[in-house]
């Protein structure tokens, strides 16, 4: 199975935009790990067209927010759906078992005992002030977690997070996550 596990970084913010849809924002850089090739990859916006046949060949996209936010992003730059790809959005999974949602770095400290190495509107920040290398570098970090927050979840069935201070278990229920998605893309839009 080809997990492709992903982050999107912009190069603006919703108030920027004056909107809160993330099909409204413009891409700044996309990362990757690739399973199959076992690295990390990054696209700025210009590469796009070297990301969408690995996407293609994808049997499930992994990312955190990923349904709400980065693949609506992508889909603006891309020709076809890139919701036809299955794919697993660990904060909906974090969210569906916990009821609420949370923070990347809050899970990653308590799960991992690592943090992020910035946030989104750093990135922002960075983007602006010509930092194109360090939006990549974190972005790239990003993807580094959500694949060790992914395996934690596969590997234990839980992840971890603070409440007031205590660590607690968020009970994951992993058994569908490597289903074949019922319509799959076949076929690329890409040479």
């Amino acid at each position: 199975m080809r997990k492709i596990i992903f982050d999107c970084e912009t190069s603006n913010i919703f108030t920027d935009v004056g909107s809160s849809d993330a099909r409204d924002l413009d891409l700044s850089v996309v990362c990757i790990y690739d399973s199959e090739t076992d690295k990390y990859s990054s696209f700025f916006q210009e590469e796009l067209k070297d990301l969408w046949p690995i996407f293609e060949k994808a049997d499930i996209l992994i990312g955190y927010n990923s349904d709400h936010f980065d693949i609506p992003l992508l889909n603006k730059y891309y020709s076809g759906d890139l919701t036809k790809i299955k794919s697993l959005d660990l904060l909906k999974e974090i969210k569906g078992s916990l009821g609420r949602r949370l923070k990347l770095d809050t899970i990653a400290e308590a799960t991992l005992g690592t943090n992020k190495s910035g946030n989104g509107l750093e990135a922002v920040t960075w983007w602006k002030q010509g930092e194109k290398e360090k939006v990549k570098k974190y972005c790239l970090d990003d993807v580094r977690i959500t694949r060790e927050v992914y395996e934690y979840a596969l590997k234990n069935g839980i992840l971890k997070y603070k409440d007031m201070g205590v660590i607690k278990d968020i009970k994951l229920d992993t058994s569908k996550w490597h289903d074949k998605a019922e319509s799959a893309m076949t076929h690329t839009l890409f040479g």
